[in-house]
């Protein structure tokens, strides 16, 4: 257990540099290489007790260091990301996105919770243990990465080519967010991820839509009839052999997510929409945690006057479970579209490069079952739930596979916290009990009470 005589940084000195970190706008979709490096070197300097350095990729630069000074003691690697996601519409934004403010018992600003602040707790905290203690209860890795919101497709390269340096027992990401506020969790699995474009083009330019239209075909009406295609009306993906690779969902699996404590009505209302929908035959959490899907995330082509346009696209992804093979996917999807009959335009199906399979830990793993024990200690009046992350975390497949390593989730972020979207926030009671619940996890790691 933590020893009384830890004394944790105020959550007041870790916000400070947390407004700093948040200050500098990482923003790996369109930041500067001058913007990205300055972030990873001020990220550095807090590492300095682990001889914190920048490190080249073929892309962004990563952040390393390390503290081995616990002989004989496991290895674990904590893995966490300093770039975060475009700001969106800044009309949207009560706040400056790259300000970070306190607002009651949270705090707002671009990255505050993904994943600026969960991995700066960490920091604080290995700090404090050494300033107090004179060291860590077990041997510490860092690699933070710069690319993780545009799919890290750097890092593969890098993490193959330094396999030896970064070995470890265990990763533990600092990423991935808690599943709700009103208990605490760990992740037992992530959905993979493959993208892809479906084009569509018709005649060489835009066209006239009255001296030409009923003449030939509108790429945007072709691609309506692909888009439609891709679902049965029960919400079902209607594409041959998308669904390989998928588990069946047991009876004891049903069992176990119908015992969780889920509200459609609260569900449907937190995120506003008029009705919920999906797949039939499952409920709202198994087709959250346990089902593949498609989605259509943007359409262009033509605008507001009165054109024929020569070109449409869209912009599809897919959460993948189970085996599902990414590679298999988008060419099951390809030759779904190639099958249909779509007269007067000429079609393409572009899979993009970065493809990530599902990750799965074992609810009996060892790290799984010290971490349970951790927030148990955090949190002594409240379950621990074992959940799914719905969305991708591309490094976790990477480590098995590069390192041999599993993966840890053990962010004190919260999936409530407007990831990724205008105003996203960090709840200011989590850097204190980030920093008690990840010391009780060293700790248990180490194999000390």
């Amino acid at each position: 257990m933590r020893s009384p005589d830890l004394q944790l940084p105020p959550a007041e000195e870790v916000l400070a540099e947390l407004a700093e970190y948040v200050a500098l706008p990482s923003v790996s979709r369109s930041a500067s290489a001058e913007t990205m490096r300055a972030t990873a070197e001020w990220l550095a300097a807090r590492l300095a007790f682990a001889d914190g350095r920048v490190e080249e990729t073929d892309g962004f630069p990563v952040v390393r260091g390390e503290w081995l000074g616990a002989p004989g003691a496991p290895t674990v690697l904590v893995y966490g990301h300093y770039d975060v996601q475009p700001t969106g519409d800044l009309g949207e934004w009560s706040t400056p996105p790259f300000e970070m403010v306190r607002d009651g018992d949270v705090v707002r600003g671009r990255g505050v919770t993904d994943d600026k602040g969960p991995v700066l707790l960490v920091l604080a905290l290995a700090r404090a243990l050494l300033a107090q203690r004179g060291g860590l209860p077990l041997n510490v890795k860092f690699l933070l990465e710069g690319e993780e919101e545009i799919g890290s497709p750097h890092l593969p390269g890098y993490v193959r080519a330094h396999a030896e340096e970064l070995a470890a027992d265990l990763v533990i990401s600092a990423d991935g967010a808690m599943w709700r506020p009103t208990e605490p969790s760990l992740s037992i699995a992530s959905k993979g991820l493959v993208a892809l474009d479906i084009e569509v083009t018709g005649a060489a330019a835009d066209l006239h839509s009255g001296r030409y239209g009923g003449t030939v075909a509108n790429p945007l009406h072709a691609l309506a009839t692909v888009l439609a295609s891709l679902h049965g009306p029960d919400g079902r993906v209607a594409v041959a052999g998308f669904d390989h690779g998928v588990p069946e969902l047991t009876s004891e699996r049903r069992a176990e997510i119908g015992a969780v404590d889920f509200d459609d009505e609260a569900y449907r209302a937190s995120v506003g929409a008029p009705a919920l929908f999906g797949e039939a035959g499952y409920s709202t959490l198994e087709r959250l945690w346990e089902r593949p899907t498609l989605e259509v995330n943007g359409i262009s082509g033509g605008g507001k006057y009165t054109v024929i346009p020569h070109r449409a696209v869209a912009h599809l992804s897919c959460r993948l479970v189970g085996r599902q093979d990414p590679d298999r996917v988008v060419a099951a999807i390809a030759a779904h579209v190639a099958a249909l009959d779509v007269p007067g335009v000429e079609i393409e199906v572009r899979g993009d490069p970065g493809r990530v399979p599902a990750y799965r830990i074992e609810p009996d793993h060892p790290a799984i079952t010290a971490a349970t024990e951790a927030l148990r200690e955090v949190y002594p009046d409240q379950e621990v739930l074992l959940a799914v992350i719905a969305g991708t975390l591309p490094a976790t497949t990477l480590f098995e596979e590069a390192l041999g390593a599993k993966t840890l989730f053990f962010s004190f972020a919260t999936a409530d916290e407007q990831h990724h979207a205008p105003n996203e926030f960090l709840r200011v009671r989590r850097i204190d009990e980030g920093m008690r619940a990840w010391s009780a996890l060293w700790t248990r790691l180490a194999g000390a009470r």
